[in-house]
């Protein structure tokens, strides 16, 4: 029998940046139907933070190219110009609907992206992901071993995206005292629940697993909307600690970052150094074509 040998991803080591405590503000605004109006205040609230000289990761937008449309996010430097663009890599595909829901296929409208997107700052190294993409912890996991301190995922999970997980995160016995300590009847309530359990989960285990941190940044809630967004910015620690959060209204959440938290994280639980390479390997095919 043929075998392959293939080498495993070795981490990046973790660079010092030349900030590493700073403050992250993350704007949870409100999305209507009028378009320039989104776009007004869009642009008003990344000037007035342009003119503070900082980074802007600037959500997400659809992108034209070359005849495909894209879920793109950018990335500005503190001087204005564009630093890099992320174009979501996994689309959001529903399977068969439950009775009552609307079948979504983003593919029939937007092309997936091709690669990973990790950008350096004054602040670090920050991976980027777009909603759909914070379900694949293979990602997050590139992202740490490419020497990321953050990842950023702008995202806008609608009220209903949990409710076929609802049973599921029962069983998971996750953190939250909720998922395992009462039996909720109302199917309402339950959805809400529902994905309020499975985004927290997520972001939780993104940053646990990684040990990093992790900011998501969601739209404000509109009742009237046709899309109902379930909001709930966050930003998690490297332990799992959720630092800050906001409900579902419009609102601005300013979180404290401290990249000493993942060093002393790391040093007292030294994940790397427990992987077992020999069992399993994990490897980044694009780094991997680009150091060969």
């Amino acid at each position: 029998m043929a075998t392959v040998a293939v080498q495993s991803l070795i981490s990046a080591p973790l660079q010092i940046p030349k900030i590493t405590q700073f403050k992250i503000g993350i704007c949870q605004l409100k999305v209507t139907t009028e378009k320039s109006a989104n776009i007004f205040n869009a642009r008003s609230l990344i000037q007035a933070a342009a003119e503070q000289g900082v980074t802007i990761i600037g959500g997400s937008i659809p992108e034209k190219d070359a005849g495909h449309l894209y879920n793109s996010c950018p990335v500005f430097g503190p001087n204005g110009e564009l630093k890099a663009k992320h174009r979501k890599i996994h689309l959001f595909d529903m399977g068969k609907p439950l009775p009552g829901e609307v079948q979504f296929k983003e593919s029939d409208n937007i092309s997936a992206g091709e690669k990973p997107t990790v950008v350096d700052t004054d602040f670090g190294r920050i991976g980027i992901g777009i909603c759909h993409d914070i379900r694949f912890p293979e990602l997050a996991m590139s992202y740490s071993a490419r020497g990321a301190h953050l990842i950023c995922y702008p995202g806008a999970f609608n009220m209903s995206t949990g409710a076929t997980l609802w049973e599921l995160e029962q069983r998971t016995r996750a953190t939250n005292a909720v998922a395992h300590t009462y039996k909720i009847r109302n199917s309402e309530f339950a959805k809400l629940c529902a994905v309020f359990l499975l985004l927290i989960q997520l972001r939780f285990y993104r940053a646990v697993d990684n040990q990093l941190y992790v900011a998501s940044c969601s739209p404000s809630r509109d009742s009237a909307s046709s899309y109902m967004i379930w909001g709930h910015s966050t930003v998690v620690g490297p332990m799992g600690k959720i630092i800050a959060t906001t409900g579902h209204e419009e609102a601005v959440l300013i979180a404290e970052i401290d990249y000493a938290a993942i060093q002393w994280t790391r040093e007292s639980l030294p994940l790397e150094s427990q992987k077992r390479n020999d069992i399993y390997q994990f490897v980044d095919l694009l780094r991997e074509s680009l150091n060969s």
